[in-house]
């Protein structure tokens, strides 16, 4: 039995969410909360396996309550936002910067058309956060001299023309922290697929550029990708590129159960780059993408994967590990630090 912690300041959101929650016989709330500072007593008191937080309430709101709450009695965290504020969707995204796991869309009423929608997204992403070891975190600090990763060797050859990333759960703070680690004048394109909660893209856009200072949009069919410019892909389609750096949308079945699929992109990168591309899988759960890796390796490009340490779940770029994919094993600021020595020049 999976026992959640509901935090809402709202009276008939945090029923709505109750109701939700225990239509599934797994799941128990065990507690609510109003504001964050009861969630904060409540986490410590209760040591539910998950909490569902909200982001603006009283007396204290979700970002400072997650921040709290991992330093002292850590638990898997969902952000439960209105998607369409974007306020609040930037504000979701700097909860997940102090620890949250995933973000959900704030349920309709019952009778609205996406409630079925919200409600199995709601259960599916507890159910999914609950498996996940969480630890106490601190305010990070930027790691320097050497890393506590793997370095492989790597090919002599062209230079990388194009950078193709792939992410998914802990995804957002990784690319956020990869992107602004990237130098001014970064000399190639970013391609990005990040599996996300339908609704949230345009947030996780907007909060990337601000965050970062990388010019960061939705990709759209037929895109010229610039240099220094990040492309994420849209919901619901598959993202890939052809020479000279085209961008190619195309509905299609998912793959390793995402759509988009981080498989799809990195498959076209190979297929259109060789050696003159990078890849780099972060933090998410699954396999996707993993076995992508390894093929752009076979083709002489760059790859790296996400070290376990700084991973939220080390599923993708751990798999990637394991079959041999990943020439680098690093964190996200490493990522960025070989990208630039690496993006644009000789290898």
């Amino acid at each position: 039995m999976i026992r959640v912690l509901v935090v809402e300041d709202s009276p008939v959101v945090r029923d709505l969410l109750i109701h939700i929650l225990e239509t599934d016989p797994g799941i128990t709330v065990a507690a609510t909360a109003g504001d964050g500072v009861r969630a904060i007593e409540l986490a410590g008191q209760e040591r539910p396996d998950v909490i569902t937080m909200d982001v603006h309430m009283p007396r204290l709101g979700g970002i400072e309550a997650v921040r709290r709450i991992m330093e002292t009695n850590p638990v898997p965290t969902v952000i439960i936002s209105a998607s369409m504020d974007p306020g609040e969707v930037g504000d979701a995204f700097r909860a997940m910067e102090a620890g949250a796991l995933a973000i959900c869309e704030k349920p309709q009423g019952i009778t609205h058309p996406l409630y079925q929608r919200q409600a199995r997204k709601i259960v599916q992403t507890v159910k999914m956060v609950s498996e996940i070891k969480v630890v106490r975190r601190w305010t990070p600090i930027a790691r320097s001299g050497s890393h506590p990763a793997r370095w492989g060797g790597r090919p002599a050859g062209a230079a990388v023309e194009l950078v193709a990333i792939g992410a998914s759960t802990g995804g957002p703070p990784a690319l956020r922290t990869l992107l602004s680690g990237l130098t001014a004048a970064f000399p190639a394109p970013l391609l990005i697929v990040q599996h996300i909660a339908p609704g949230f893209l345009s947030g996780l856009v907007a909060w990337l550029t601000l965050a970062t200072g990388v010019p960061v949009e939705i990709a759209c069919e037929g895109n010229a990708a610039e240099p220094g410019h990040a492309y994420v892909a849209p919901d619901g389609v598959h993202m890939e590129v052809r020479r000279p750096g085209t961008i190619r949308l195309a509905a299609g079945p998912a793959q390793n159960g995402m759509c988009p699929s981080v498989s799809v992109l990195f498959r076209s990168v190979a297929e259109s780059f060789d050696r003159s591309a990078a890849g780099v899988l972060l933090t998410g759960m699954g396999r996707d993408g993993a076995a992508e890796l390894a093929l752009m390796k076979d083709r002489g490009a760059l790859t790296v994967a996400q070290d376990e340490e700084s991973s939220v779940v080390h599923g993708m770029p751990g798999e990637a590990i394991r079959l041999g994919a990943a020439r680098h094993v690093l964190p996200p600021e490493a990522i960025a630090e070989l990208l630039n020595t690496s993006v644009g020049r000789g290898r």
